[in-house]
């Protein structure tokens, strides 16, 4: 009961409840829509019940296909019970929460199988987008068919293409999918299709990511520069991931107002893949580089140029 009596920023037709919801979901044979939102702050998430939640359009598109579940963090922490803030916190963590208004859509088990937000275009716009990723989960569910039918490396493969079909981030992946990860792994032992590999370089990516926010937090940049060396040197990326490592060291420098310094890592990291699709970003970069440079100087000389004060 602690769950209920929430005033929902979509009006009538959610819940917060998330296992009724699931329950309810298995019980009608639909799906979850899953709105992650700050219904007291976030623009974007006003403007999404504001155009769409609100309207019967929406409410009458989704009626048989979703079950409705808000997922509120609002600064007013009184229009939610202690165990509604927890079973909240709980699901942020869960589902890899990163920003809101986030939209899921699950499975009956609350599984997902497609991620989404703000859409302009109102609410019969909206119900087509959903509509489409529904189409996810059926991808999603004949692709694990076929790999029930495969074995070996083919079995590996159709079970790629079950997480493929949802485009989903690694680490709902891992949290929701994680016996369907250990199966490609059990089933293609000499990591022909490169999924070990990958999974692999994306620990040491997120390793490098944790290693230089504590070092941020020390305020030990070269440390972090250290450390950014010491993974390139390692080896083992791709070209464009090798990029990203390289431009953070540009980032490290320019944090520190040593903007030649951070000039000299961009046009290196250029250098090293000048056909990367990340070149275009990585020369805006350069140019935020330069400008805040000419500014350091102007700011500079005005201060040179300024008369001594009085005593």
């Amino acid at each position: 009961m602690a769950l209920h009596g929430t005033a929902f920023a979509g009006g009538e037709g959610w819940t917060s409840d998330f296992a009724a919801a699931k329950k309810q979901a298995a019980e009608s044979k639909k799906d979850l829509l899953v709105d992650f939102t700050g219904s007291d702050w976030c623009g974007w998430c006003i403007k999404l019940v504001d155009e769409v939640f609100k309207h019967d359009a929406f409410k009458t598109g989704v009626k048989d296909t979703f079950v409705l579940v808000e997922v509120d963090f609002p600064k007013d922490k009184s229009k939610l019970s202690q165990e509604s803030q927890q079973q909240n916190q709980g699901l942020s963590t869960r589902y890899g929460v990163k920003g809101f208004p986030t939209i899921l859509l699950c499975d009956a088990e609350g599984r997902p199988y497609a991620k989404t937000g703000y859409q302009k275009g109102g609410p019969e716009s909206y119900v087509e987008h959903l509509n489409k990723l529904r189409e996810n989960k059926a991808k999603r569910d004949e692709a694990l068919a076929s790999a029930e039918k495969a074995k070996g490396v083919e079995k590996a493969k159709a079970l790629l293409a079950v997480l493929g079909a949802m485009s989903l981030d690694e680490e709902t992946v891992m949290n929701f999918y994680g016996d369907i990860v250990e199966q490609i792994k059990a089933a293609d032992p000499k990591d022909e299709t490169g999924f070990g590999k990958k999974g692999a370089t994306q620990k040491r990516l997120k390793d490098l990511e944790k290693g230089l926010q504590e070092l941020a937090g020390k305020k030990d940049m070269d440390g972090a520069l250290k450390l950014v060396d010491d993974t390139i040197k390692q080896g083992g990326f791709e070209a464009v991931e090798t990029q990203q490592i390289m431009m953070t060291r540009a980032v490290i420098y320019a944090q520190q107002a040593k903007f030649e310094e951070s000039l000299k890592a961009v046009d290196a990291t250029i250098a090293f893949a000048p056909d990367s699709p990340m070149v275009p970003g990585i020369k805006g970069f350069r140019e935020k580089i330069e400008e805040a440079m000419k500014n350091a100087a102007d700011k500079g000389a005005k201060q040179d140029a300024e008369p001594a004060g009085k005593e």
